[in-house]
């Protein structure tokens, strides 16, 4: 069923859309449909969504009919609406313009490289002990073979009490260990998704999400984020799960990858009942949960308002701890479990004991980690805030209250252009339109604050200098891509 956004909707999303006075003042028809473009272009409105009726949009912008027909003609000339006698109108892009998100970037060993596309931190110094404390363990493990499809139950015991903990209270039978959060996530695609399956997720997105749901073959549909604090516009989303009755829905609600929004708990709630009542399963990651900012406090995690076992949460050590740790989890009923861990034997069987042994003792030590985490990333982003502020002022930032990133508003499109000239002065970026499926989005990159405080500033005068040459200068056009977590 295609999606349909209604005339109180889109008028909301327009905003102040109307003309400027003054002496070049253009047609209200033209800056309708310049706002309709711009919010094509920013991913707040999706592609291949039906537009409301002209009366209807115009009854909800008080404006004329002919006011609204004569946009929807402009947009169907440039070619961002597809129009067809009595069935309606569907946004596009001109030309069936479409980028994908493959997920399957190449890293470099480029040590001079100012590395801003992975949005993660260096090891923490408790590592190296957690470690050797799990050498000291793992004897006891060597006379058996060595496969735990669903973990090692310390682990898995830990991870549980992580959840009761928030509030959710939760049995160590209700876990699976994974090899990371993406394994997690490719895991119950595998289980819950057939190829072809219907999808909703968030626009602008986490790349290897998509990638992931790409290898399944997925039919995509996106849920456009505000730029501002609000995030997700809780109408609009809803709407879109009763539309579209998607199989599953793939979500980010605690300091959303990569515009740090954070979903409030009243939405959280209403999201759990209408996915029950529509029949879609919702993915919930919670990559980031641990690394709230500013003293910021969590709403209930979105699997505390599921009665239907519709939430599978799935998380991980990546952010909170350490990339190369590779450690994730699901958090299910228990027969859901089971099921994943029959559906794991023919992936890879099982996690390194020695890894999920070092986990155990991170997670032991987690109160003293992730507070001095949370101490290392405020200052981080108030230094990359202030940096951005005094070099690049025209870019327009929300401060995240949680999560490793900023996901910033630029002066024009020229995300993937500045990300290419970027290469050159060494700084790697991750693009807007990485983080999307339809080639929109360029005027968004997300900047994250993992470096330390001095690399960030210094990157920041990179892209400056960048930015001021960008439209003096030819640049290459073809590079190497590079890793986007």
């Amino acid at each position: 069923m295609t999606s349909q956004v209604r005339g109180s909707q889109l008028a909301r999303l327009l905003g102040q859309w109307h003309a400027l006075p003054g002496r070049r003042r253009s047609p209200d028809y033209a800056a309708l449909a310049a706002a309709v473009r711009g919010l094509l272009a920013d991913g707040r409105l999706p592609l291949g969504v039906r537009l409301p009726a002209e009366r209807e949009l115009a009854d909800a912008l008080r404006i004329s009919r002919t006011t609204v027909s004569a946009a929807y003609r402009q947009l169907r000339e440039t070619g961002h609406l597809a129009s067809r006698r009595g069935a309606g109108s569907w946004t596009m892009l001109p030309g069936t313009h479409r980028v994908a998100s493959s997920g399957l970037w190449t890293p470099s060993d480029d040590r001079d490289m100012l590395d801003l596309g992975i949005a993660a931190l260096a090891a923490p110094p408790q590592l190296l002990p957690a470690a050797r404390a799990a050498t000291e363990d793992l004897p006891r493990y060597l006379g058996g073979a060595g496969y735990h499809p669903t973990g090692i139950i310390e682990l898995r015991e830990a991870v549980a009490r992580g959840y009761t903990e928030r509030g959710l209270p939760t049995r160590a039978e209700q876990i699976m260990v994974t090899s990371g959060t993406q394994h997690a996530l490719d895991l119950v695609l595998r289980l819950m998704l057939p190829p072809g399956g219907g999808v909703l997720v968030e626009s602008p997105t986490y790349p290897n999400g998509l990638a992931s749901l790409a290898a399944r073959r997925a039919r995509i549909t996106t849920h456009g984020l505000s730029t501002d604090d609000a995030g997700w516009d809780g109408e609009l989303l809803l709407g879109s799960l009763r539309q579209g009755r998607p199989k599953l829905a793939y979500l980010i609600p605690e300091f959303h990858n990569p515009t740090g929004h954070l979903m409030p708990a009243e939405l959280r709630e209403r999201l759990v009942a209408t996915a029950h009542s529509v029949g879609t399963d919702l993915i919930i990651d919670e990559s980031f949960v641990d690394l709230p900012l500013d003293d910021t406090v969590l709403p209930p995690p979105t699997a505390a308002y599921d009665r239907h076992s519709r939430v599978i949460s799935i998380g991980g050590m990546s952010k909170p701890y350490w990339g190369g740790l590779r450690i994730g989890w699901v958090r299910a009923s228990a027969p859901q479990v089971q099921r994943l861990a029959a559906a794991r034997v023919g992936v890879d069987m099982a996690s390194p004991v020695l890894d999920q042994l070092v986990a155990v003792h991170l997670l032991a030590d987690a109160p003293a980690i992730v507070a001095d985490r949370r101490r290392q990333l405020t200052a981080q982003r108030d230094v990359l805030i202030d940096a951005l502020a005094a070099r690049l002022p025209e870019w327009r930032v929300t401060v995240p209250r949680g999560g490793v990133t900023l996901w910033a508003e630029l002066d024009g499109p020229i995300s993937s252009a500045l990300a290419r000239a970027a290469e050159d002065e060494g700084v790697r970026l991750a693009p807007g339109p990485r983080f999307g499926l339809d080639g929109t989005l360029e005027r968004f990159l997300r900047l994250p604050f993992t470096l330390p405080a001095a690399d960030l500033v210094e990157a920041v005068g990179r892209l400056a200098a960048v930015r001021y040459d960008l439209d003096r200068a030819v640049r290459p056009q073809w590079r190497e891509p590079a890793v986007i977590a």
